[in-house]
């Protein structure tokens, strides 16, 4: 069989899927795209209309959205910071030997496998609740009052619950990239006089380069679209603290009944996302060039 017509076939055999997965995506999308441009109310379907771009214009200058995008912004940096930087710490901690290395390891991943809203009712319930949660205790016990952290630093608090989840993704990743170092390298550079720092920042830290691009990249994506730990411990609250792009949407959308405007902000913020990725892929494809 030639080599043109191998290819005949593996694109034949890979055609079925293909299709499925174009029309998967390029069917919501559509429609999304089509109520973006109607006056179109859950309560009133009626009275529905084509109004061209007005739901756009309704949501970028809506009162919540600068601080939707501030907030948003503020969540996805904030919980990047903690888990690369508490993330190459675990896995400097959990690379050397030491006695039950693998449990330790499993205990450390384990918070990646619980779902995000059951993740954020137990914090919620069981660590943040200024009545009888294990801070609030913790706090009567040294003599101090309770802190009202869902209350009084509503996104502080979700960034704390949603880096804690995200923290065992970013450590897997470092720590492979660590154990891939050669000892060797280590080993010279110690009986040259390295100190422990400067071991750190010469050499493992210029190796783990790549993997903390990685890793930024998929977590910024996945982090644009939080909205379950929000719903949950939050509600966007108090006011419009914690709200962020997604948890507008679903106001607009879910609250507010106003499909349209929703559609829209759908739009705005597939665009705002596919901005963010091609920086970050652009950065990325840097990295891994130098």
């Amino acid at each position: 069989m030639s080599t043109q017509s191998s290819r005949r076939t593996a694109r034949l055999m890979l055609s079925p899927s293909v299709i499925l997965l174009l029309v998967w995506m390029i069917v919501p999308l559509a429609l999304t795209l089509y109520f973006s441009t109607q006056r179109y109310n859950l309560l009133y379907p009626d009275r529905s209309g084509f109004i061209w771009f007005q739901n756009y214009t309704r949501f970028v200058f809506s009162p919540g959205f600068l601080e939707a995008i501030v907030n948003t912004l503020i969540l996805v940096v904030g919980v990047l910071v903690i888990t690369v930087v508490f993330g190459i710490l675990i896995a400097l901690l959990i690379d050397r030997p030491m006695w039950g290395q693998g449990p330790v390891r499993i205990l450390v991943i384990s918070p990646f496998f619980i779902m995000p809203p059951v993740a954020a009712l137990i914090w919620k319930n069981m660590f943040m609740n200024p009545t009888n949660g294990l801070f609030a205790e913790a706090a009567k016990f040294l003599g101090m009052a309770p802190f009202d952290f869902l209350g009084e630093a509503p996104l502080a608090s979700i960034i704390l619950i949603v880096a804690w989840q995200w923290l065992p993704f970013a450590t897997l990743i470092l720590l492979t990239a660590l154990q891939s170092l050669s000892s060797e390298e280590l080993e010279a550079a110690e009986m040259d006089g390295a100190s422990a720092v400067r071991r750190f920042w010469y050499i493992m830290l210029p190796h783990l380069a790549r993997s903390i691009t990685v890793v930024i990249l998929i977590q910024t994506i996945f982090l644009l679209g939080i909205f379950g730990e929000i719903l949950v411990t939050t509600n966007g609250g108090p006011g419009t603290a914690s709200t962020t792009l997604p948890f507008l949407i679903y106001k607009e959308a879910l609250l507010d009944f106003d499909a349209g405007t929703a559609a829209a902000g759908g739009v705005v913020a597939v665009i705002l996302a596919n901005i963010v990725a091609i920086f970050l892929m652009r950065a990325v494809g840097k990295n891994l060039d130098a």
